[in-house]
């Protein structure tokens, strides 16, 4: 066997993409953290069921995809039917991130993405947690991107500082924030204007996602809802950017810049 084809049967590692049967069991064998694993549609034989009740197991979430688009994934890679997409950084808790704030004696402030599956936008959210001071970011462990190296690269550096912690149930992890005495506010439409809201104490901003915005049950969960007009023909931000201007309202009433 040429080396090669070796390469190819034993699989690869690719920046954050890890392909090939051995590897990624190896990889979901070694504890690290993983975003997904791609899984060929129909492929239900040997090691391929091994992974995918391993990742299971773990709450990985498996996502299938035809052949053509796994091929691209790996660059033409020997993928065997399988690749995973491993997190450039590890996950903190909900308890870390409400932790920090205290550490630091300030009310909790804290960013909440509602399925935020641009790798970019949330690297944009996760970089302007960063700059306004936020104690963490939350995302959904499914229909959400993960700490991944775009994702990192788009946040320039900030997850290396910002505490993202991804949880089973946005609802939930709502809930648990408001018996912390922290109030939770939707950036949506149709809300109070978010110049004119008293956002002292503890804070946390829902961001919706990309198309469909905030979901029906997480909205419901949320104390306000808080919008920004728009002048223009558009009716809406792209969300990072939306996510930005209300950050940036908060930290100036918090810290008076």
């Amino acid at each position: 066997m040429s080396r090669e084809n070796e390469k190819n049967t034993r699989g690869a590692e690719r920046d954050d993409i890890v392909i090939g049967r051995n590897a990624v069991l190896e990889l979901l064998k070694s504890g690290r953290e993983v975003e997904f694993v791609y899984a060929a549609s129909g492929e239900r034989e040997g090691s391929i069921v091994q992974i995918t009740a391993m990742a299971a197991q773990r709450g990985i979430p498996v996502k299938q995809v035809n052949r053509k688009k796994l091929d691209a994934l790996c660059r033409g890679a020997n993928h065997q039917g399988v690749a995973a997409a491993a997190s450039a950084h590890e996950y903190s808790s909900v308890a870390d991130i409400l932790s920090l704030a205290r550490e630091k004696n300030e009310p909790p402030f804290i960013i909440i993405c509602d399925e935020i599956e641009d790798g970019r936008n949330l690297g944009a959210i996760i970089r302007s947690a960063d700059a306004c001071g936020a104690h963490g970011v939350i995302i959904p462990k499914r229909r959400s991107a993960g700490l991944s190296y775009n994702v990192s690269k788009a946040s320039c550096g900030a997850v290396e500082y910002v505490r993202v912690a991804r949880v089973s149930n946005l609802a939930s992890a709502i809930e648990a924030l408001k018996k912390e005495g922290v109030w939770v506010y939707a950036a949506d439409m149709d809300g109070q204007p978010w110049c004119k809201t008293d956002f002292s104490g503890g804070a946390a901003l829902v961001i919706g996602s990309e198309g469909r915005g905030i979901g029906r049950l997480v909205k419901e969960k949320c104390d306000a809802v808080v919008s920004l007009p728009m002048l223009g023909r558009v009716n809406s931000l792209n969300a990072s950017a939306a996510a930005t201007v209300i950050m940036y309202e908060i930290a100036r009433q918090r810290f008076g810049f």
